[in-house]
């Protein structure tokens, strides 16, 4: 099966559906169908093997000129292209990811309004493309914020439209009211021709159906999956050294680090505390190093800073390295987290984890048994479920056992790529009836 994924960088960050997406598509390939991975803004940024397209549609750098200025609406594709080298959008991308998502909402409106928005120009060249060199059978877009170009794909290509939702709420929630109620609209309309919707986990499909006021029957739920290529082997033992509290992810509110600052602060103070450390790693930009530098001082007001360390890891090994270190995983985030990479990535490697009891953390823990879940956005029932791990080194070994078997034999990137081939090979056979 010939498969367009069109997915979106996220200016030079580390990126969860980035990173799903890459997966997902290296893996289909491996089982033999001819998918192509199409990035749009951005190059992606992966610790994997990265198999995106060397050319980015909808480059950012022309995206933003078309938006501001009429006369970049018309200039010739041959500028337009020198404005598309990678290397220049990596470089432009260290700018634009300090621009704050609630500054965007006439360039996102715009964007979906597809062939009757400022990147008119941008919609035809994707299409043009994918028309003439491509030919696929099926078009993915991986999320609702790329539908825009979904009703003239379908026009042009008369091929089913699949549209994957992975986090497109937390960007649409921080637009001003007035843009967002603009911007459900457009989505509902392009995606009114839509042959389904793949979500991450039940829970987010419930969310966005009603979010967005999509028809639920039309969403069909994928797992993410992880390729296990270095993941797992010997865990050091901690029987001279304090316990380890691990957190890896983007260092940012959403991920609620600071829930996790607060939780170890209130841990620590309990009588008889055990003895333990906090580590942190993950994507740390400069749009988020005040925040950062807020969850230290609280550190510091409670004496605590020398049990803190933030670790740098640049690489797959390096992050491997890290959840191999940790003997207790927690990334307790503040919106409802759609697919849960970073908790499959702490279970592969053996490690138990302690998770809010909203998003897509019900439905992994419960299909693992590899972590205990808490009250979301409570810091003192955090720290509860984090002491209970702590304290019973039997409950943390099967925890992390249980996790681990769980991933290796349901949450691979082999089985991820089996299941979307699967529901794609059926929605292509049923266009053709």
């Amino acid at each position: 099966m010939r498969i367009a994924y069109i997915t979106a960088g996220a200016a030079g960050m580390y990126c969860g559906s980035c990173m799903r997406d890459n997966t997902l598509v290296a893996a289909l390939g491996k089982a033999g169908h001819d998918a192509l991975l199409i990035p749009t803004y951005t190059p992606i940024r992966t610790d994997e093997v990265d198999v995106s397209q060397d050319r980015v549609f909808f480059g950012g750098i022309n995206v933003y000129l078309e938006q501001k200025f009429w006369l970049f609406r018309h200039t010739p594709r041959l500028l337009d292209r020198l404005f598309n080298f990678r290397w220049l959008l990596r470089w432009v991308s260290r700018f634009a990811v300090r621009t704050k998502y609630s500054e965007l909402g006439g360039l996102t409106i715009s964007m979906l309004q597809g062939t009757h928005g400022n990147q008119l120009k941008e919609v035809t060249k994707l299409a043009d493309w994918l028309e003439s060199d491509v030919k696929p059978e099926v078009v993915v877009l991986t999320n609702a914020l790329l539908s825009g170009v979904a009703p003239e794909l379908r026009r042009r290509l008369g091929v089913p439209i699949v549209v994957t939702f992975q986090g497109d709420d937390i960007f649409l929630d921080a637009l001003p009211l007035p843009d967002r109620e603009k911007c459900f609209a457009l989505i509902r309309e392009n995606c009114v021709g839509a042959a389904a919707f793949i979500t991450t986990s039940r829970e987010y499909a419930d969310h966005m159906a009603g979010y967005l006021g999509l028809p639920r029957e039309k969403m069909h739920t994928v797992y993410p999956g992880l390729n296990l290529n270095g993941h797992g082997g010997p865990r050091p033992v901690t029987r001279d050294r304090p316990l380890t509290i691990g957190y890896f992810a983007r260092i940012c509110a959403e991920k609620g680090f600071h829930n996790l600052v607060d939780a170890y602060v209130h841990l620590r103070q309990q009588p008889g505390a055990p003895r333990t450390r906090l580590r942190a790693s993950g994507w740390l930009g400069e749009n988020n190093q005040a925040f950062f530098d807020a969850q230290l001082k609280k550190l510091e007001a409670a004496g605590l800073l020398d049990e803190f360390e933030y670790v740098e890891c640049p690489g797959h090994d390096d992050k491997v390295k890290f959840l191999r270190s940790i003997d207790v995983f927690s990334v307790p985030t503040s919106y409802r987290e759609p697919k849960g990479l970073y908790v499959l990535e702490a279970w592969a490697n053996g490690v138990p984890v302690v998770q809010p009891r909203h998003g897509s953390f019900p439905e992994l823990v419960e299909a693992t048994g590899g972590g205990i879940l808490v009250e979301p956005e409570d810091p003192a029932a955090l720290a509860a479920g984090l002491r209970q791990m702590l304290d019973d080194h039997d409950l943390r070994d099967r925890r992390g056992r249980a996790g681990e078997a769980a991933v290796r034999e349901r949450f691979t990137a082999a089985a991820m790529a089996a299941a979307t081939a699967a529901l794609l090979d059926q929605i292509v056979k049923d266009a053709h009836r």
